[in-house]
């Protein structure tokens, strides 16, 4: 067994390489360091002043990376007691100010959320619907210019997203969209 297990190393930022563990729950796969880096290389490397929300949190890694990259606020959504638990000792042990984690069913808090957000970072459980379900109830949370990024295994129809970068590693299908915009008014 490695000593590594449950852990996941962070690999840019203010907090790099710093190792943050998290529970052994069924279901709960933190984004590979490859698919991390993949993604902020799209984003760039700084997030300074940036909104994320971590819909799905699980481990953090993302979350986590987002804050590390001077995101100015990272609001971090799980369910799972266990895993809110070991998110907010990862908290406690960077001193992260910025992020916020909230114990709640991601569907109930979007729901009845009113925030936007610069980056929406939504990684469902690998076997459910929850993406497709949700993607349309993310455009009233994305500020203007704002980015959503998905994760699945098997990536829904998108519909009227625009797609602005998109990858897979192994079997994870990522994508990163925004609100497509209309042409111009004659």
């Amino acid at each position: 067994m490695s000593a590594t297990r449950n852990q996941v190393r962070i690999i840019a930022g203010r907090y790099r390489r710093r190792l943050l563990s998290f529970p052994d729950q069924p279901g709960l796969r933190p984004t590979p360091d490859r698919v991390r880096e993949t993604l902020f290389n799209w984003l760039g490397q700084e997030l300074y002043g940036w909104t994320c929300l971590d819909l799905f949190a699980g481990s953090g890694a993302l979350g986590f990376e987002a804050a590390s990259r001077e995101a100015k606020r990272v609001v971090m959504v799980e369910k799972s007691r266990v895993a809110v638990a070991s998110l907010r000792d990862n908290k406690q042990m960077l001193s992260a100010a910025e992020i916020e984690v909230i114990e709640a069913d991601a569907n109930l808090y979007i729901r009845n959320s009113r925030e936007r957000f610069d980056l929406i970072l939504l990684d469902p459980p690998f076997d459910s619907d929850l993406l497709g379900a949700l993607l349309p109830l993310m455009r009233e949370h994305l500020a203007d210019g704002g980015f959503l990024y998905c994760e699945a295994r098997r990536l829904p129809a998108l519909g009227d997203w625009q797609i602005v970068r998109e990858a897979k590693a192994g079997q994870v299908h990522c994508v990163l969209l925004q609100v497509a915009q209309l042409g111009p008014k004659e």
